[in-house]
C-alpha cells in the first residue's frame, strides 16, 4: 500500500533514449505476474524473458542520471525506458530468426570508413580511433558491439524496405498533393452562436430536466490527518521510527479503530470537510480523497506527507442551480449544445444539398474571408487535419473546418491550382526520395502487424512498479 516512498528510505538506510525501432511499438498484454510466477522478470516475449538485471543494465548503459529517473517517474519514463529495451530486445529475436549477421570484415570496415577516424589523406588512423574511444570513456569491445548491432538493425529493415522505387506518376502526384495551392472562402461561425450572455434562466432549467441523471452531482463529507516526521517523531528525517509508527497506523487501520481514535492516540489534529464536490479548485490532498473515496478508511501517500482519511458520506445529488460554480458549468454545457446543434444543422444541409452558393452568400453577407493555402502542409490558419480534408474535396463544394484555437469556420472551396513537375526537375530526386520512404514506411507498417501477431509481449506490473519504487 505504502511500498513506493518507504523502500526507497529504507534502501539508504540499508547501503536520449532513443526507439530504435522505426515501426510503432506497442504492448500487445499486461499481466500482473507470469505464468511461471517469476517475480524477477519485468517482460516476457514469447519465451523469452527480459530481467530486473537486465533492465538495470540497461538504464546503467543509457547514461541517464538516476536524479533525472527520480524526477520523471510520474511521467512513465520507466515505462518508456521499458518500451525500448523491449523494442531492442524484439529486434534482436527477428535478426536471429532470419539469421541476419555482419562478418568481422565488414565490420572493420565500417570503422575504417568512419571519418572520425580518418586523417587529411583518408586514410584510417587507429591513434584517432583510440582517442575517440578514451574520450567518450567507452573500450573497443563496447563500442564495436554497438556498432555491429546498428548495422544488424539497418540490416534486418533493408530486407525489408531495401530496393523501393516509386514509379514517376506517383512521384507527380505526390508532387502536385503538396504544392498546389488552394483557394478557399470562409465564414467565422462564431458570430451565429448564441451568446452566454443571452441564455435565460428557462433554458438551464430544461436542459438540467433533460440531463438530470447525467448531470448528477456527487459530495462527500470526510476528515484527513496530514502525517510526516515532524509531527509523528518531532524530527525531519525519514526514518526506521516514522516507518514504525505509519505500520502501526495501517494496522489499526485493518483492526477498525475508528479515525477519532486514531488521531487523537497521535495527538495531531485533523481537517474536516463537509459537501465536497469535486471542482479545479479543490486541493491536491482533497482530490486525491475524492478519488479514493471508494475505500471509505485508508492512508496514501502525498509528495512528502502521508494522508490519513475517513469518508462519513457520501451521495449524489441533483445540480442545484442557485449554487453559481454549478450555474457556471450549467450555462457553459448550454452553450456547447447550442453551438453543436447550430453545426450539425448545417452539416446535415450540406450533406443533404440543401446548402447551395445562395445560402453561403446570405450567411456571409459581409463576413465572407478570403485565402489560399501554398500546400497540404500550410497550417498557418487552419489545423493540419482541416487543410488535409480541404484538399480533398471538389471544386465548389462546403464543408465545416476548425483552426487550433478550435474556432469553427464554414469553409467553401474555390479553386485548385495544380503545380507539376518533370522529371528532370532538380526538385524531382527530393519527391522520389520521399515517396520511395513513405511507401518504405508503409511496408514496415505491415510489418509492424506481422510482429503483432508473431509475438506476445507480456509486462510484469508488479515488478514494474517495485523497480519504480527504487527509483522514487
Amino acid at each position: 500500500m505504502l511500498g513506493s516512498f518507504r523502500n526507497f528510505a529504507k534502501s539508504k538506510f540499508a547501503g536520449i533514449f532513443v526507439f530504435l525501432m522505426i515501426i510503432p511499438f506497442v504492448f500487445w498484454g499486461m499481466g500482473s505476474i507470469f505464468s511461471s510466477g517469476n517475480t524477477n522478470n519485468l517482460a516476457k516475449i514469447n519465451d523469452t524473458n527480459i530481467s530486473t538485471q537486465e533492465f538495470m543494465d540497461f538504464v546503467n548503459n543509457s547514461n541517464i542520471p538516476q536524479q533525472t529517473i527520480r524526477e520523471n517517474i510520474d511521467d512513465n519514463i520507466i515505462e518508456e525506458l521499458l518500451s525500448t529495451l523491449i523494442s531492442t530486445t524484439l529486434i534482436n529475436l527477428e535478426i536471429n530468426d532470419l539469421d541476419i549477421i555482419i562478418s568481422e570484415n565488414t565490420l572493420l570496415n565500417q570503422i575504417k570508413k568512419n571519418k572520425n577516424f580518418l586523417d587529411e589523406n583518408k586514410k584510417f588512423q587507429r591513434t584517432k580511433y583510440e582517442k575517440f574511444l578514451l574520450e567518450n570513456n567507452q573500450s573497443a569491445a563496447i563500442f564495436e558491439k554497438r556498432l555491429k548491432d546498428r548495422e544488424l538493425q539497418k540490416n534486418l529493415f533493408d530486407y525489408f524496405g531495401a530496393g523501393i522505387i516509386a514509379p514517376e506518376f506517383l512521384v507527380k502526384k505526390l508532387f502536385i498533393e503538396e504544392n498546389s495551392k488552394l483557394d478557399l472562402e470562409f465564414i467565422n461561425l462564431k458570430k451565429f452562436y448564441k451568446k452566454k450572455e443571452d441564455i435565460v434562466n428557462q433554458e438551464l432549467i430544461d436542459f438540467l430536466k433533460e440531463n438530470k441523471d447525467q448531470l448528477k452531482v456527487e459530495y462527500i463529507d470526510f476528515k484527513y490527518a496530514i502525517l510526516n516526521p515532524k509531527n509523528l517523531i518531532g524530527t525531519d528525517e525519514f526514518n526506521q521510527s516514522f516507518f514504525d509508527k505509519i505500520d502501526d497506523i495501517e494496522i489499526d487501520i485493518s483492526n477498525e479503530i475508528n479515525f477519532e481514535t486514531i488521531v487523537s492516540k497521535l495527538n495531531i489534529e485533523s481537517v474536516t470537510s463537509t459537501n465536497f464536490k469535486l471542482s479545479s479548485t479543490s486541493n491536491e490532498i482533497e482530490k486525491k480523497i475524492f478519488e479514493l473515496r471508494n475505500n471509505k478508511f485508508d492512508i496514501f501517500e502525498s509528495e512528502n506527507d502521508y494522508i490519513l482519511y475517513k469518508i462519513n458520506k457520501n451521495e449524489e445529488r441533483e445540480p442545484d442551480i442557485n449554487d453559481l460554480q454549478t450555474r457556471d458549468e450549467i450555462l457553459e454545457f448550454v452553450y456547447q449544445k447550442n453551438k453543436f446543434d447550430y453545426n450539425a444543422k448545417l452539416i446535415e444541409n450540406i450533406q443533404n444539398n440543401n446548402f447551395k452558393d445562395s445560402d453561403f452568400e446570405k450567411l456571409g453577407q459581409n463576413s465572407i474571408e478570403n485565402i489560399t493555402l501554398n500546400s497540404i502542409r500550410d497550417n498557418k490558419k487552419f489545423d493540419i487535419n482541416a487543410v488535409k480534408l480541404l484538399y480533398s474535396l471538389p471544386i465548389n463544394s462546403f464543408t465545416l473546418i476548425n483552426d487550433e484555437k478550435e474556432n469553427i469556420y464554414l469553409a467553401k472551396v474555390k479553386n485548385l491550382k495544380s503545380e507539376k513537375i518533370d522529371k528532370n526537375d532538380e526538385k524531382f530526386k527530393d519527391y522520389l526520395n520521399k515517396e520511395n520512404f513513405n511507401n518504405k514506411n508503409s511496408i514496415l507498417k505491415s510489418y509492424d502487424l506481422l510482429l503483432n501477431k508473431k509475438y506476445d509481449v507480456v509486462l510484469n506490473q508488479k515488478t514494474i512498479d517495485r523497480v519504480k519504487n527504487f527509483f522514487k
